[in-house]
């Protein structure tokens, strides 16, 4: 059964919505800045700076929903709503509908904030709707009373490929005839002063606090670590006999999935990056493609300085002699790392990539790792080719998660 694309949405360092955050990457413009908190001299947090959302979800949400959702769930509402109005409101049976939106840390925000409820007032002041709140599923299950969905709400955990994961379980729901439209994506709220200590404790974070916009620079020879990001990213995905009927304009096609798992280490990628790989040719090998039909990739490319070149090595060897025509981009150099939210908003990205052909650049790459040999897009969007093309999303996790979509037009 095939399987369309028929409503995006997001909010993001970038932008409020999708069309602002295309225009923004397509611009190769920053969304990392500076927190403004005192994060640093109270706790002795040692990176300063984030990609922050541009419009915080109390400018779109009313004051009860705020106050009854953990941010991830709020960007998850607000990015779900987007993606259903530009679906065009589909009417479908509640039955033939389903919600998958995944979250990589869950509701830490709401978590961290009762355990300092109840050590500075007791525990008789936590809220009553704190587990509900903090749950990891929470945002998929706030999607699901939004819009009825009874087909089934999941919410796949596995780190950073999270969002990935769930546009892939949508994807399979569809095929799988348990639905005839998914709400799927998505979404990170973790700017909290506990998630960038330990992960600058893993060494993990760009410690560039005097260049804020300049810090995440994939595949650049100073990459120093990668940049905390925050939003979401939700698909309408539809069966295309249902797309079909309603008469529903179709941005692209979902054409392939591929899973695997590293089982090498809880954080580090498999050195050779075979999870990696082939997880891309089993994506390809589902949607019946081969190299040659590739123009495109978004790459994971956090800018980390042993994860990069293990992708794009994988990259390079997937493609052979086809790589120099495949034009590769780094979108977190512009929006820093969603987690869980990434694959989410990164499909986001590719999807209007292959509907505009047009690449968006990677931008703070001065000086390009010499062990690059795929043709990356830096500073300036580039073209993509006329005809059927197809484009891979990327997106790999701690405890060595490996997810590569296959989306095309």
């Amino acid at each position: 059964m095939n399987v369309v694309v028929t409503g995006l949405g997001t909010t993001s360092p970038l932008g409020g919505d999708v069309a602002s955050t295309w225009e923004a990457a397509l611009a190769g413009r920053s969304g990392v800045r500076t927190l403004e908190n005192d994060w640093a001299e109270q706790y002795g947090v040692p990176v300063t700076f984030a990609g922050q959302l541009v419009v915080p979800p109390s400018e779109v949400l009313s004051r009860p929903e705020t106050k009854r959702m953990d941010p991830s769930a709020q960007m998850a509402i607000v990015a779900a709503r987007e993606a259903w109005a530009d679906a065009g409101t589909p009417e479908v049976d509640p039955e033939r509908l389903g919600s998958v939106v995944s979250s990589g840390i869950g509701g830490v925000w709401t978590m961290l904030t009762a355990w300092d409820t109840v050590k500075e007032r007791g525990a008789s002041r936590v809220l009553p709707l704190t587990v509900p709140m903090l749950m990891p599923n929470s945002p998929t299950a706030y999607v699901s009373l939004e819009f009825k969905a009874r087909a089934g709400s999941h919410s796949p955990v596995s780190a950073c490929a999270s969002g990935a994961e769930a546009i892939g379980m949508g994807f399979e729901m569809i095929q799988s005839g348990r639905a005839d439209v998914v709400i799927c994506g998505g979404t990170e709220a973790a700017i909290h002063p506990l998630p960038l200590s330990a992960f600058a404790a893993m060494q993990a974070l760009s410690k560039r606090n005097d260049d804020p916009a300049g810090a995440s620079r994939p595949y650049d020879v100073s990459r120093d670590g990668f940049v905390m990001g925050e939003g979401a990213g939700v698909l309408v995905l539809e069966s295309e006999e249902h797309a079909k009927a309603r008469g529903a304009r179709v941005y692209a096609s979902v054409l392939g999935l591929g899973m695997t798992a590293d089982a090498h280490h809880i954080a580090a990628p498999e050195p050779n990056g075979a999870g990696q790989t082939r997880a891309m040719e089993l994506a390809l090998e589902r949607a019946g493609l081969t190299t040659a039909d590739v123009a495109h990739v978004n790459a994971h490319a956090t800018s980390t300085p042993v994860g990069d070149m293990i992708e794009a090595r994988g990259i390079r060897s997937l493609l052979g002699s086809h790589a120099d025509q495949v034009l590769l981009s780094a979108t977190k150099s512009m929006t820093g790392h969603l987690l869980g939210g990434a694959g989410a908003l990164e499909s986001v990205f590719t999807i209007k990539a292959l509907e505009t052909r047009t690449v968006p650049p990677t931008i703070n790459v001065t000086e390009p790792d010499p062990e690059l040999e795929v043709d990356l897009v830096r500073d300036t969007p580039r073209a993509l080719p006329e005809g059927q093309i197809a484009a891979i999303n990327n997106s790999f996790g701690f405890g060595g998660h490996n997810v590569a979509l296959v989306f095309g037009v």
